[in-house]
C-alpha cells in the first residue's frame, strides 16, 4: 500500500513539473505573428504580421520596405545605395529593413557590406530572419525559392507592391510617393 502511494505521488509530481516546464517554455516563445529582429547596431525591430501584411510595432503608420538580400549578390550590392537614398528622402515616412538570407553570417560581415555599399538602413541578423522571409514570400505567393533581391513595400499592413531583382530607384520612389499620397 505504501509503495502504491509513493508511486502515485511520484507520478503526480512529474505531471506537475512537466506542466510548469511547458508553461515556462511557452512564455519565452514570441507570438506566432511577431518577429523580433536585431540590426547590426543592436537596434531591435518588432514586426507584426497581420492578415494581409506587416507593420512595424513601434511605427505602425510608416511604410515598411523589406529588402531580402545576400551580401554576395551583385544586384543586392547595387540596390543598397538606392535604398539608402530612398530612406533619406522619405525618412519621416519610410523604414527599410534589409534581411539577409545567409544563415550564420556574422555581424562583422554585414557591417562590412553596409560600409562598402553604403547601406545606411537597418540590416538585421536574427534567428527570426528565415521565418520572416518565409512569411513575406508566402504573402507574395512565392513559395520556396525565389530570386533576390526581393523587396516588398507595405503600408497599414497591406502590400503596396513588390520587386524582384534590380529595380530603378525612380520606379520605387514613384511607388512610395503614390503610397504616401504625394
Amino acid at each position: 500500500m505504501l509503495k502504491k502511494i509513493i508511486f502515485m505521488s511520484l507520478i503526480s509530481l512529474s505531471f506537475l513539473f512537466q506542466a510548469c516546464g511547458d508553461n515556462q517554455e511557452k512564455q519565452n516563445i514570441a507570438a506566432p505573428n511577431q518577429f523580433v529582429l536585431t540590426s547590426t547596431d543592436n537596434k531591435q525591430y518588432i514586426i507584426i504580421q497581420e492578415k494581409d501584411g506587416f507593420i512595424l510595432k513601434d511605427a505602425p503608420d510608416k511604410l515598411i520596405m523589406f529588402d531580402i538580400f545576400a551580401t554576395w549578390c551583385p544586384p543586392c550590392k547595387t540596390s543598397a545605395t538606392h535604398l539608402t537614398s530612398l530612406e533619406k528622402k522619405f525618412k519621416d515616412d519610410l523604414v527599410i529593413i534589409g534581411i539577409t538570407i545567409e544563415e550564420n553570417i556574422s555581424n562583422a560581415k554585414l557591417i562590412e557590406f553596409k560600409k562598402e555599399y553604403d547601406a545606411q538602413y537597418a540590416l538585421v541578423n536574427s534567428s527570426d530572419n528565415r521565418p520572416l522571409i518565409d512569411a513575406i514570400a508566402s504573402s507574395l505567393d512565392l513559395n520556396g525559392r525565389f530570386p533576390i533581391p526581393l523587396m516588398a513595400l507595405f503600408k497599414d499592413a497591406k502590400l503596396i507592391t513588390h520587386y524582384i531583382g534590380a529595380v530603378e530607384e525612380e520606379f520605387v520612389e514613384s511607388d512610395i510617393k503614390r503610397a504616401l499620397g504625394k
